[in-house]
């Protein structure tokens, strides 16, 4: 950090004499986006890296350079910050993978991120209706990359709208956030990340097909991953009504 003050960011905060609550307002207002106190906190500690366009619009806020304000999240400790925080698990077996994904699914308190177009185990899908039914104070994020793959994850979606309604917010936000991102322009992540965990499943050790390993993090590499969905969604083409949902294409294997 170098400085009593801290980050550039968080200098450039202080400049304005702006409160963490008034500056994530007034960035919300230049992106339309729904940043919070939490995640304006940890960019400007560089617990984690600031998106594209939120970093365009901070610099719209403060009057400031990228350069300035985000050299702690981008310099040579920032990296090695991150690469230590993002340390995990290693699975390599399907059902250690699976039960890994579900256990995710069960702690989340707060947030459920899952991003992906391929998703069709059943008990998992499962699991996060379960969740979403039972807590109605979670925030479920779903991104998908393209259409879906499966005609099993167009049910689990239908499943979530019937659930939840996406335009009823609680607490100010949305509880329900579905969202599907132009594959063509953007590579397809995977993950399933609460505040607490997460697992990011890899291509098979095994054979040239499917995606059996994956690997599980915690703490703050969790948390990250959580405002990586997030956002992503938040530039995503929302998926609103029953209708958006039903005539989503198959893109069948």
């Amino acid at each position: 950090m170098g400085t009593p003050e801290g980050s550039g960011l968080k200098r450039a905060r202080l400049e304005k004499n702006l409160t963490l609550e008034e500056a994530v307002e007034g960035l919300n207002a230049i992106t339309g986006g729904a940043t919070d106190t939490s995640s304006l906190s940890a960019w400007e500690t560089g617990r984690r890296r600031t998106g594209l366009r939120n970093r365009r619009g901070l610099c719209m806020l403060y009057g400031k350079p990228a350069e300035f304000l985000f050299a702690h999240q981008d310099g040579h400790a920032g990296v090695q910050a991150a690469l230590h925080q993002a340390q995990g698990t290693l699975m390599t077996r399907w059902a250690d993978l699976v039960e890994a994904m579900t256990s995710v699914v069960t702690g989340a308190r707060e947030h459920l991120v899952v991003t992906g177009s391929r998703s069709r185990e059943k008990g998992y899908l499962a699991a996060i209706e379960t969740a979403v039914a039972q807590n109605p104070d979670l925030v479920h994020t779903r991104v998908l990359y393209g259409p879906p793959s499966h005609p099993e994850l167009v049910d689990h979606l239908v499943r979530l709208l019937e659930l939840r309604d996406p335009s009823v917010r609680r607490r100010g936000a949305r509880t329900l956030n579905l969202g599907i991102v132009d594959h063509g322009r953007t590579l397809e992540r995977f993950f399933v990340a609460s505040e607490r965990a997460a697992v990011v499943p890899l291509p098979s050790l095994h054979s040239a097909d499917g995606f059996d390993c994956g690997v599980f993090l915690e703490g703050d590499a969790a948390v990250g991953l959580v405002h990586h969905g997030r956002e992503a969604c938040a530039a995503a083409r929302l998926l609103g009504t029953m209708n958006d949902v039903r005539e989503l294409p198959v893109r069948r294997r």
